[in-house]
């Protein structure tokens, strides 16, 4: 039972001490990766999607009925009557006779007519049959619109992969120059070994030893200082991707001659179809309109003028029927708004070449770059052994008592500084080549 327990728990701890390795993103892939997922603004993807949904929803509730409630209550100067002095009164024959029974129903004399304080409750419901493509060409603005946000978003998202690069690189420069002040430390430390024992023997003097220790201890600062370095390169890096970055992975050469699609083409295309789609509402816009309706109220006076004259009663109404509208006044600033349009197009297209060009000059700039970090590259390893030959000659003369101590020391930082030289080439060489690779 007690082993069972025991294996339990160190279980549980190797998970432990596993999960945060395994959260650690090591390559630059996995780095811009973490970072698009941690920027704040991936957030802006989802509710641009959301936005733009609830906006062509509501463009197509247009194809709904479209109800309306009234209630109004009037009172008016004059209304339609007739009394014993109209002008119907003087009428003869069969005529009179008739405007004479309408005052006998009414008891023989007086006036009748309407009420001048009059009210109404309705319903009145409008359905659109045809368009002309209004509402459909408003929902694909509306999408276009939504497509434009979301490239302006991605061109803002691609700014993030550089600061990754920025930061990434940097951290392996300062890697490479911690490995380097600790091989430098190293080979400080034989030769002050070796002078310590020499002057121990009586064969070099204190001075030469003390001069070997204190560069050694300068190194040991210069070490200070780069961890210092990388860690403040590591928060930043850690801060921007969301996880911890400890062991960077120094990529690969890769091939430049091809690049992706960058956003702010993509940009330029949403653009452009967003215009197309504003053409076709202002075509739409030139269509005409039918509709049915069905009005309905109950009040008074009713649609029965007459029969309310004489019996004053509140009513039900209603009426249905079919209606064709052609509003013209589109076309007195169809052309106009079309060549804004056409205005806007030349000026995206136009903004679309100059960014080519500039991306083009900036293209031929980093090439130029890394061809010239390989063409120093090439002799930065013949620099070294180089280096490397008169570092070790200058030890054996040094044993020999043909130079002193500084000829030597001068020869040990000629050969860490081609070291570091060949590191920063490098290093450069391949952030040039991943920037012209986004």
């Amino acid at each position: 039972m007690r082993k069972s327990l025991l294996s339990i728990i160190y279980h549980l701890l190797s998970i432990l001490f596993l999960l945060p390795t395994a959260m650690q993103a090591q390559t630059l892939e996995e780095c811009w990766q973490a970072a698009e997922r941690n920027y704040p603004l991936i957030k802006q993807y989802g509710l641009i999607s959301q936005s733009t949904e609830k906006t062509v929803a509501n463009i197509g509730k247009g194809w709904l009925p479209q109800v309306g409630v009234t209630a109004q209550a009037t009172y008016q100067s004059d209304v339609v009557s007739l009394t014993q002095a109209s002008p119907l009164t003087p009428l003869q024959g069969e005529r009179g006779t008739q405007v004479g029974g309408i005052y006998n129903l009414l008891g023989g004399n007086g006036d009748f007519g309407l009420k001048k304080d009059q009210y109404k409750v309705g319903i009145d419901v409008n359905q659109t049959v045809y368009d002309g493509g209004a509402i459909s060409s408003q929902k694909e603005v509306a999408r276009r619109q939504g497509a434009v946000e979301e490239a302006e978003t991605e061109v803002s998202m691609y700014q993030v992969h550089k600061r990754v690069n920025e930061l990434y690189f940097a951290l392996l420069l300062t890697d490479e120059q911690i490995r380097l002040n600790d091989d430098l430390q190293r080979l400080l430390e034989g030769n002050e070994k070796k002078l310590q024992s020499m002057f121990r023997q009586g064969t070099a003097a204190e001075s030469d030893y003390n001069s070997v220790r204190a560069e050694r201890l300068k190194v040991v600062q210069q070490a200070g200082d780069l961890q210092s370095q990388r860690q403040r390169l590591t928060l930043l890096l850690n801060t921007l991707c969301g996880m911890e970055v400890k062991s960077p992975v120094k990529p690969e050469p890769v091939e430049t001659s091809t690049r992706g699609y960058r956003p702010e083409l993509k940009l330029a295309d949403a653009q452009l179809a967003k215009a197309d789609a504003q053409e076709r509402t202002l075509t739409a816009a030139l269509m005409p309109r039918l509709s049915v309706f069905a009005s309905g109220y109950y009040g008074y006076p009713g649609y029965n003028m007459f029969e309310d004259m004489m019996s004053h009663r509140w009513s039900w109404n209603g009426i249905v029927g079919a209606r064709l509208s052609w509003n013209i006044g589109a076309l007195y600033t169809h052309r106009n708004d079309k060549a804004k349009i056409q205005l806007q197009r030349g000026m995206i297209e136009t903004g679309r070449e100059v960014f080519l060009f500039n991306n083009n000059m900036e293209r031929i700039q980093q090439s130029a770059e890394i061809e010239r970090y390989r063409r120093l590259m090439r002799s930065d390893d013949e620099i070294i052994d180089l280096r490397a030959s008169v570092r070790k000659a200058a030890e054996s003369k040094l044993a020999h008592g043909i130079i002193d101590v500084n000829d030597l020391v001068k020869e040990i930082n000629s050969e860490n500084g081609a070291r570091v030289q060949k590191s920063m080439h490098e290093i450069e060489m391949l952030k040039e080549m991943y920037d012209m690779k986004e």
